[in-house]
């Protein structure tokens, strides 16, 4: 199945060769997790700060729980200081 994943930041080197600016379509296994995810593109749950399917949030807890389903959205952020 295909899924948008979106890099933001930092991260954006991550993503394949095809990529567009920060997204790419990328093909995933059905059923794969949003973890699963993070791990194939090699994000650390440190660097993977804030990650959210279909623009909600979705904790470090339930990342491994949550399954991708086709055309979902995955964007992810890295960890943001500033003031």
């Amino acid at each position: 199945m295909r899924i948008t994943l979106k890099l933001f930041a930092s991260l954006s080197g991550h993503l394949p060769p095809s990529a567009r600016r920060n997204e790419a379509e990328v093909e995933v296994p059905d059923g794969a997790s949003v973890q699963e995810l993070l791990d194939r593109f090699k994000l650390s749950r440190e660097q993977a700060h804030l990650v959210t399917r279909n623009g909600v949030f979705v904790p470090c807890s339930l990342r491994g729980e949550e399954r991708l389903e086709p055309g979902d959205a995955l964007a992810v952020w890295p960890p943001v200081a500033g003031g």
